[in-house]
């Protein structure tokens, strides 16, 4: 293992026992839990990406304020559900947020998964050709951003322009070299997975896939990423792809881990339908002292394969507890499977 970052989903709720009450909370806990992090010695702080919710929902503003407050982390999103995205203004947004943090984003995108509302990307004016699916018209807008961040000018330049232009057809500006290179899909498939590695995206694996063996979780990853290197080889790709896996895992050092997490987090996977007829298979959570869980994780056929681990993180506890949860996995655990 080369990475471990956490993943937020920026839950809040005006809840009393939360510890984040509502979206300034979220936004700006965020934003200190990737700074402490960042100081922790962790390599990465990526963000979910919901509409209709109270969680993070507009990536590009924080992924800016982080990288303005960071000068190491690597800062992404895990994912953004590319159906409710204008790629060409996403393409903007993406190139001026990873200027600001120094070329150190990494943009997980995806179809999305189940939202809060019935076909949500309608409400932003976005809706599948006919003949397509909701599926279809996000890959298109997928593909389309993955080509406009590598910079080749595609528009016709005005003969008399208010300022004057560079030679040839134009391509939208800031653009930030490298940044195609730092685009993962998020492939609940084998399918999928074996598509992004031909298009020469970097593949991200969630604590969900839908179901294809039966087997667990983490057996059904391993298989996943090894399609995807197979494939991306057989693309005849130069660069070495990266592939992230996230899960659920806490060390238990002290009274309130165990008070929390204490029960022994989940021994086994659970199966479900995440949309009608589709089974999916969700990962357990690890609960258990530091010697323990680096037991538990070494068996993770998926960890195993993957360069990349991203932890996700109980935002509404709090950003110290929740830099404590990362320091513990970091300082009791991460070395034990190899992490620096």
């Amino acid at each position: 293992m080369k990475n471990i970052g956490f993943l937020s989903f920026g839950h809040w709720s005006p809840s009393p026992q939360s510890g984040t009450r509502s979206a300034s909370d979220a936004l700006l806990q965020s934003i200190d839990l990737a700074v402490a992090a960042e100081e922790l010695g962790a390599d990465g702080a990526y963000f979910r990406v919901h509409h209709f919710a109270r969680q993070l929902g507009s990536p590009f503003p924080l992924l800016a304020a982080v990288g303005a407050k960071t000068s190491r982390i690597e800062i992404g999103t895990a994912v953004i559900d590319m159906r409710y995205e204008n790629p060409l203004y996403m393409a903007e947004d993406a190139g001026a947020a990873d200027l600001i943090a120094g070329g150190r984003l990494q943009l997980g995108i995806s179809r999305g998964s189940p939202e809060q509302v019935i076909d949500g990307w309608r409400y932003f004016g976005y809706a599948p050709r006919d003949g397509e699916t909701d599926t279809d018209m996000a890959r298109a807008n997928a593909e389309m951003f993955f080509e406009l961040l590598k910079g080749k000018g595609f528009a016709q330049p005005n003969p008399s322009p208010m300022f004057p232009n560079p030679p040839g057809l134009l391509r939208l500006e800031p653009h930030s070299e490298g940044l195609c290179d730092r685009v993962w899909w998020g492939a609940a498939t084998d399918a999928t997975a074996v598509w992004a590695a031909k298009l020469g995206m970097n593949l991200q694996s969630s604590t969900l896939k839908f179901d294809e063996t039966g087997e667990p979780l983490h057996v059904q990853q391993a298989k996943q990423i090894r399609a995807y290197r197979e494939a991306w080889k057989a693309a005849g790709h130069e660069r070495t792809p990266r592939v992230s896996v996230s899960r659920s895992i806490f060390a238990l050092v002290n009274d309130m881990d165990r008070a929390y997490f204490g029960r022994g987090g989940e021994s086994t996977d659970h199966f479900g339908y995440i949309e009608p007829e589709k089974r999916a298979v969700f990962g357990r959570t690890y609960a258990a002292e530091p010697d323990v869980l680096v037991e538990q994780l070494r068996e993770d056929e998926a960890i195993a394969e993957a360069d990349t681990l991203l932890l996700t993180v109980p935002n509404q506890l709090g950003v110290d507890y929740n830099a404590h949860v990362i320091e513990a996995i970091v300082k009791h655990v991460a070395p034990g499977l190899g992490w620096r």
